[in-house]
């Protein structure tokens, strides 16, 4: 017996199978694109770390930076740093020759007419600790015969223990160059005979995190109520999960904070806040934004390369352009809107028109297809646009905040002072991997917010943890 033949299929479900099959096409080229561009994607043309890029990473034959008619190098009028003697070293050796060079007779040193010197620098002797004992005396009164004793100081709490030096050194190498606490006790031991454990260098942290709090909280006052101020925020490991380290910071302070959700924002803040238009920013009340624009450049330059948007090139011309206008006018102390207001309008209308030209590429362009999804349901919100699409909408929309850099002096070209501040944090993760719980998290964050800032206040870190904060706090520049 024949097995039934399959019925044709008839000329509607044709119709349907073949614009079900353009569908899927259409979704898989558009998925097929989306992956290609991925692959284009490095840290000089979006916002990828160096690190990602591995050992494919591209040669770097272009700079984000317009060039200049300057030399390379020092530039006239910089002041140099260089290695000069000094008039009066801490040790002479005195070199005479063992005989005359003419007759051979010897020579003494009562013989000098003169001498040449050179001078050598270099690291005294390591020398032993220096033990110092307090003792708190008992008195018997000679008129009532009472006995009475002194008090032990403030700092001195334990029978033995290390002293400020010591500690200043631990935190300064644990939180600042980001020593391991195993080469740390290993360093120690090598260059001053400190034989220390990974307990006490921990209690040592814990105990400078606590004394600094006061100071950390002046400085988290001061960044929020700043003019302006730079926020970023990265991932944090800590107990295996990830959390989130927020950077609030100026040119003349830094603050760091541990937060368990990526949205938690600093609180109380005014002004103008300069950041990567990361959306949740703009939910702060009562601020004014300037965005990122190294990030600009670094999209703008992925359209060039990847998908060949004109527009993309003349935007990257015109901000390079006017970031370098903007900087010779803040060299005059004027915004450049208020130094030259005819290029200030031309800027705009340039930026205006580039805009548009963009716009009418993108609408002109087919629609994308919608991603595929399991079911056969609609898939809900916006219809799909095009990266470069995304970029010109956010170039509109927050236009006043792309360009605030020309009308206010305060206001950089980029949020690189929370980029650097961030970056040393990141290189702690690599480090170590992370943090066991949010207690030691939380006192790293402390400690560097104070030691950040003491970098930039031009005080010697290691001076500055051994001080007193209060008095540091009475001594810090804001502007």
């Amino acid at each position: 017996m024949n097995p039934e033949s399959p019925s044709e299929p008839t000329r509607e479900e044709l119709i349907a199978l073949i614009k079900a099959q353009a569908a899927e096409i259409a979704a898989l080229k558009a998925r097929i694109a989306e992956l290609e561009r991925r692959l284009g994607l490095n840290s000089s043309n979006s916002g990828k770390p160096p690190s990602s890029d591995g050992l494919k990473k591209p040669p770097r034959v272009t700079s984000l930076r317009e060039p200049s008619d300057k030399p390379s190098g020092g530039q006239k009028g910089h002041k140099g740093e260089t290695l000069r003697q000094v008039a009066e070293p801490d040790r002479v050796v005195d070199h005479y020759p063992p005989a005359c060079t003419a007759c051979s007779a010897a020579v003494t040193p009562a013989m000098s007419a003169g001498h040449s010197a050179r001078q050598v620098f270099d690291l005294p002797e390591p020398t032993p600790l220096v033990v110092t004992e307090h003792r708190a005396h008992d008195c018997r009164c000679t008129g009532c015969g009472a006995r009475s004793r002194a008090s032990f100081p403030d700092e001195v709490k334990a029978p033995v223990q290390y002293g400020p030096r010591i500690a200043a050194v631990v935190i300064y190498l644990l939180h600042y160059q980001l020593l391991p606490e195993d080469r740390l006790a290993e360093l120690m031991a090598d260059l001053f005979g400190i034989r220390l454990v990974a307990a006490t260098i921990a209690r040592m942290s814990r105990t400078c995190a606590a004394r600094l709090q006061d100071f950390v909280t002046a400085v988290r006052d001061l960044v929020a109520g700043a003019p302006v101020k730079h926020m970023d925020e990265t991932g944090f490991r800590i107990g295996g999960q990830t959390q989130w380290l927020h950077v609030a910071c100026t040119a003349w302070l830094t603050f760091y904070r541990v937060c368990a959700r990526r949205g938690s924002l600093l609180a109380d803040v005014v002004g103008i806040v300069v950041h990567d238009h990361w959306k949740p920013y703009y939910t702060m009340p009562g601020v004014l934004h300037a965005l990122c624009n190294a990030h600009h450049l670094r999209e703008l330059k992925a359209l060039v390369e990847i998908e060949k948007e004109d527009w993309a090139r003349k935007m990257q011309q015109l901000l390079r352009r006017a970031c370098h206008a903007a900087n010779l006018a803040r060299e005059r102390g004027i915004a450049l809107n208020t130094l030259r207001p005819r290029l200030h309008a031309q800027i705009e209308r340039r930026y205006d028109a580039i805009l548009a030209q963009g716009l009418a590429f993108h609408q002109a362009q087919s629609p994308l297809a919608p991603a595929a999804t399991k079911g056969k349901s609609q898939r809900r919100g916006r219809k799909p646009r095009r990266t470069g699409h995304n970029l010109l909408l956010r170039l509109a929309n927050r236009k006043q905040d792309v360009l605030r850099f020309l009308n206010d002096l305060a206001v950089p070209f980029t949020n690189n002072q929370a980029e650097r501040d961030a970056r040393m944090m990141k290189v702690k993760q690599k480090i170590s991997g992370g943090f066991r719980c949010i207690a030691g998290a939380t006192d790293f964050a402390t400690i560097r917010s104070f030691i950040a800032t003491a970098k930039k206040q031009g005080w010697n870190v290691i001076q500055a943890i051994a001080q007193e904060p209060k008095v540091l706090v009475n001594s810090l520049r804001i502007a």
